[in-house]
């Protein structure tokens, strides 16, 4: 878990990126290289600008056009390419402490089990175990291949260039675990809107 990921050094978080393509760091000296295994989950939190009031109207907030664009920069594009779930947090509001409480961590923490017990069924025949380790090809090529009908909108925000080859691969993979979440066979073309959508890039509330 990173919190206020921007006031991490640029360089420290660029190295987050080859582990979290490959799944492995490497440690290269003059005469060896060694690789060691770094699969591992990554959750960023960051604020809308250093000040951290400056969400909604801002009307709080203290800092310049420059130093938000500055502040939001660090996280760099290819860095959040990698990042599956880019999502928005609304500050606390009065009217939202009256709200009906959500799920308990229990429900959820079954829902996921059920989910992860799909995806070893599904793969069971492959090395692999979860839909975040199938690789985009697969998925794009392979037997579970989506109708283009269901693909549309994925198929659409590439050739517009709003997602990369790599971000496809993981709307793709991340449309299956929302299918399976909501106990469907295969992703239905809201799956992969919905996948789309938590790929959000706006501005981070506080």
């Amino acid at each position: 878990m990173l919190d206020e990921a921007p006031e991490f050094r640029t360089g420290a978080l660029q190295a987050l990126r080859q582990p979290l393509e490959s799944g492995q760091v490497v440690v290269s000296r003059a005469r060896t290289a060694v690789r060691f295994p770094a699969r591992f989950q990554l959750v960023m939190a960051a604020n809308p600008c250093p000040c951290g009031l400056g969400f909604g109207k801002g009307i709080g907030c203290t800092c310049t056009p420059m130093a938000k664009r500055a502040y939001v920069a660090k996280l760099s594009g290819p860095l959040l390419d990698r990042v599956d779930l880019q999502v928005q947090v609304p500050p606390v509001t009065l009217s939202s402490l009256g709200s009906a409480p959500g799920e308990s961590s229990a429900v959820v923490a079954e829902r996921v089990a059920r989910a992860r017990a799909v995806q070893a069924d599904r793969w069971r025949e492959t090395s692999w175990r979860l839909n975040s380790q199938v690789p985009g090809a697969f998925l794009r090529r392979g037997p579970r291949r989506l109708p283009r009908s269901i693909t549309t909108d994925l198929d659409r925000a590439l050739d517009r260039g709003h997602l990369t080859l790599r971000g496809y691969d993981r709307v793709l993979r991340l449309g299956w675990t929302v299918a399976d979440l909501a106990g469907r066979p295969s992703p239905t073309r809201d799956d992969l809107g919905t996948a789309l959508t938590l790929r959000n890039q706006g501005p981070v509330a506080a």
